[in-house]
């Protein structure tokens, strides 16, 4: 297992905040080679990036010159090996070694967010960022651009409250979106006969509240701490400018088709009996309210095109599913924009 003070020698994650180095050790895949061992060609044009932990390689550029030993520890081996692309160097193991690979895209990510979020650590959290780097472990935060997460964290307000204590109640207006910091929380719904169903249960790093704020209607769902925690209040108009318009994509019926022959599913997240008077060939139906408790039945691995009647509905559950690593679309207008043809 990785060890950030593995990592700290290189450049340029010796720059990057504890935190963040603390999540690039999970980023990072050690790679051990015998002596001989090829790394990566010459002229590659791969998207990783390759450090030395111990032993020795070779880059040589095949001209005919005296090729480059890089020992792991010295100051050439700071850098990642031969990172011009394509590659001038093929590179292969002098002797037994150890290499840490990471993707140039996760890497690149994990740089933009650490920037991107420091000055808001030292004004607004000092001494704790460790919250905000769990928050950006959510697939969901990591689409959104720099400059908003630099407002994001500025206008989060903190909460504390205790076990016990109802955050959201069933039915309300939604004026707020939510992320917990520390502590855990309960997501219950009222049924016809008056019996709360419990519908998930939330930890540091998850958030509530969306679904209202988007579709603007009543709060769908009851959440109740469950142990003492502290929550990051977000405003509806901050929510709106800073979260949704970065996370919630669109098609239209033609790019959903393709997308559908692709291999695309289909998520009517409508009411059962809205469901049960039409919808598009294919889908299947998991309501909103629901959606939480039956997100385990959907295929991480294919695009989810989401339908609902207007579009609202649907938008919600894009931001949901999008916090849990979904690939997510909103069928544009939903079903009210298609007439007669579902």
């Amino acid at each position: 297992m990785l060890n950030p003070s593995d990592l700290s020698q290189f450049v340029p994650l010796s720059d990057l905040s504890a935190a963040a180095l603390a999540q690039a050790c999970q980023l990072g895949k050690v790679l051990t080679l015998n002596a001989g061992q090829e790394v990566f060609a010459r002229k590659a044009t791969d998207t990783l990036s390759y450090y030395l932990l111990s032993g020795e390689v070779v880059l040589d550029a095949e001209d005919g010159k005296l090729p480059l030993r890089i020992v792991a520890g010295a100051p050439s081996a700071r850098s990642a090996l031969s990172r011009q692309r394509p590659r001038g160097h093929r590179c292969h193991a002098a002797s037994q070694c150890q290499l840490v690979v990471f993707s140039e895209d996760d890497l690149d990510h994990l740089l933009a967010r650490d920037q991107a979020t420091a000055y808001e650590v030292t004004e607004y959290e000092g001494d704790d960022p460790q919250w905000m780097f769990d928050l950006l472990r959510n697939p969901a935060f990591e689409k959104l651009p720099p400059a908003n997460l630099n407002q994001l964290f500025a206008r989060f307000q903190p909460l504390s409250l205790s076990a016990g204590a109802c955050v959201i109640r069933q039915g309300d207006a939604g004026t707020d979106y939510y992320l917990i910091r520390s502590g855990r929380a309960r997501v219950s719904r009222m049924t016809a006969g008056a019996l709360p169903i419990t519908l998930a249960e939330l930890g540091p790093g998850q958030g509530f509240g969306e679904e209202a704020l988007i579709s603007g209607e009543p709060r769908n769902a009851s959440i109740e701490m469950l142990t003492d925690g502290q929550l990051m209040r977000l405003s509806a108009a901050d929510f709106h400018a800073l979260l949704k318009t970065s996370l919630v994509s669109q098609v239209d019926v033609l790019q959903a088709g393709r997308m559908v022959k692709e291999g695309a599913q289909m998520v009517d997240v409508r009411l059962e009996s809205e469901f049960a008077t039409g919808s598009l060939r294919g889908s299947i139906n998991i309501p909103l309210y629901l959606l939480r408790l039956k997100v385990a039945t959907l295929d991480r691995t294919k695009p989810c095109i989401l339908i609902c009647q207007s579009g609202r509905r649907s938008s919600a559950a894009a931001f949901l599913l999008a916090q849990r690593g979904f690939d997510v679309r909103v069928l544009s207008g939903g079903l009210d924009s298609l007439g007669e043809a579902h």
